[in-house]
């Protein structure tokens, strides 16, 4: 009977229940992944090669070298329309903000990247979908202007399902801003790479994430303008396997090049060290 007892325990719970905070399930195979090893594995599923979404701050740990991270996006956003929906919008920033520890949906800073003075902004889809809005904008212009007076490199991580509705046509304007602010990197001639990941849509895909000298993106990441399922209810027809997925991308001329997160910090160094200025051609690569 003492043995049955032992057997029949009943399992931990609350606090004491430790299982749901070790393991993880892939979203594409299904296989139980051991959350530990999937972060070193930078999330990437072992199993299957499907790439999980990222953490802002992992992102900036990835790709910047050791020690030489400074963060400089500390603007924080307004409420101009006083924008009420489901609940207020000034609420929703407050929740996100406890939820991430940020300001708003980005997070950058300079740094060197394979010893490159850089500019590296990282969009944080756990904050409103990494939606862009006046702040995001802003902190992108100011990015790009710093990486102009500095000489630096400019890398940008997409990540984002758009314009940020709460903010109505404040939130487009971002998109002509940060398109204009590119000018000023172009005239120096400094190198601007971008890196698109899961999902890269709306006014970011329409704006500065398209139009970077070098275009990487992640496996199977989503990147496009209108969703797919918007799409095809507007022309009323079935759409290519695969549509509007990196590798679609990569085979119409849209992407540069589609890269494994393991290996993408050494392909990004190595495009940086070929195309800025002050870098003698071939070095390190």
């Amino acid at each position: 009977m003492a043995l049955e007892r032992l057997f029949r325990r009943r399992r931990p719970s609350g606090e004491n229940r430790d299982v749901p905070e070790l393991w993880t399930k892939c979203e594409a195979c299904g296989a139980a992944l051991y959350k530990k090893e999937l972060k070193e594995n930078l999330g990437v599923c072992p199993k299957c090669g499907h790439h999980h979404r990222m953490p802002a701050a992992e992102r900036v740990a990835m790709l910047a070298d050791a020690g030489t991270f400074q963060e400089t996006t500390r603007l924080r956003p307004l409420d101009p329309l006083g924008f009420v929906d489901t609940k207020p919008y000034a609420e929703r920033l407050k929740a996100y903000q406890e939820e991430t520890g940020r300001p708003d949906a980005i997070l950058g800073g300079v740094c060197a990247i394979g010893g490159v003075p850089s500019v590296l902004l990282v969009m944080d889809y756990a904050f409103a979908g990494g939606s862009m809005g006046s702040v995001v904008g802003e902190e992108i212009a100011r990015g790009v202007e710093r990486a102009a007076e500095e000489g630096r490199a400019l890398v940008i991580v997409a990540a984002s399902g758009g314009a940020r509705m709460q903010e109505a046509a404040l939130s487009l304007m971002q998109m002509a801003k940060t398109v204009m602010t590119l000018d000023l990197l172009w005239a120096k001639r400094l190198p601007y790479v971008a890196i698109l990941t899961d999902p890269t849509t709306g006014g970011v895909t329409a704006s500065f994430a398209a139009l970077a000298d070098v275009i990487f993106a992640e496996p199977g990441a989503l990147i496009g303008f209108a969703g797919p399922r918007v799409i095809k209810q507007t022309i009323r027809q079935e759409l290519p396997e695969g549509f509007q997925r990196s590798e679609f991308l990569l085979k119409h001329g849209m992407v540069d090049r589609v890269t494994d997160r393991r290996r993408l910090k050494g392909e990004v160094v190595r495009a940086l060290r070929h195309l800025h200025p002050g870098v003698p051609y071939g070095v390190g690569v």
